[in-house]
């Protein structure tokens, strides 16, 4: 790991656990010092920090709501007071609950929008004035929007908002060298995923794409890493849609 003083500085948004957790763990190993972010409980963010420094990295846990742009600012200034000015930000806390539409209460819709939509919003808004030139930016869409399941239309329409903000963003940021991408995930062996779904449904997920199985955390990291990396400096704009061939 690379433990320098000029290693590059990433904020991991909801980075506690699942594929937020594989994503630091990625790029602490690829030599970025990495700014843990989580949204309530600190417990599992302490725990990948300690993780993270023991094995040579140097990682800070920050507590910000993203939905809240006051907190997405001291967030900024956290990471920049402690690691430096942020070089990559990568998007992803988010929330899903399927329900149909019909269903869909008034605070689950605002609930959603506000940490995936809005959330995005402000961190993006804020790394364009805080960001370094040259850096990276990943945002989180998902493989859903491409499947038009019953019970994810609040969801898509979150996701679509952020593959919107993506191709927009990347075209404002003009002139600094700033690549703006997305990455859309199939099903991911995540207790995210896990929770609520029958082991018929979880295996009836697993053979949807060609390769016959559930995508895993580091699977993400891993297209991460190569996004905020040198050579996807010619990348710009693009949702990857990394599902196993699902869609």
């Amino acid at each position: 790991m690379n433990t320098t003083g000029n290693a590059k500085v990433a904020i991991v948004t909801g980075a506690s656990r699942g594929i937020g957790a594989a994503i630091a763990r990625r790029l602490a190993n690829d030599g970025f010092t990495v700014a843990v972010n989580y949204a309530s409980s600190s417990k599992e963010a302490d725990a990948l920090v300690a993780e993270l420094n023991a094995a040579g990295a140097r990682a800070i846990a920050v507590k910000a709501d993203v939905s809240n742009a006051a907190d997405v600012r001291r967030m900024f200034g956290t990471t920049e007071q402690h690691l430096g000015k942020v070089d990559v930000l990568i998007n992803n806390a988010g929330m899903n609950k399927p329900t149909p539409l019909a269903d869909t209460s008034d605070e689950l819709y605002d609930r959603a929008f506000d940490i995936n939509v809005r959330g995005t919003f402000n961190t993006l808004r804020e790394a364009a004035g805080r960001m370094n030139d040259g850096g990276r930016i990943v945002n989180f869409s998902s493989t859903t929007l491409a499947l038009n399941m019953p019970g994810y239309a609040i969801y898509n329409a979150t996701k679509a908002s952020v593959e919107a903000f993506t191709h927009v963003f990347a075209k404002e940021l003009r002139g600094r060298n700033i690549t703006v991408n997305a990455v859309a995930p199939g099903p991911v062996a995540t207790s995210l995923f896990f929770d609520g779904k029958t082991e018929e449904q979880i295996q009836h997920f697993a053979k949807m794409p060609p390769l016959e199985r559930l995508g895993q955390p580091e699977d993400i990291a891993s297209v991460v890493a190569f996004l905020v990396s040198a050579q996807a400096g010619w990348v710009n704009g693009q949702v990857l849609r990394a599902n196993g061939g699902l869609a």
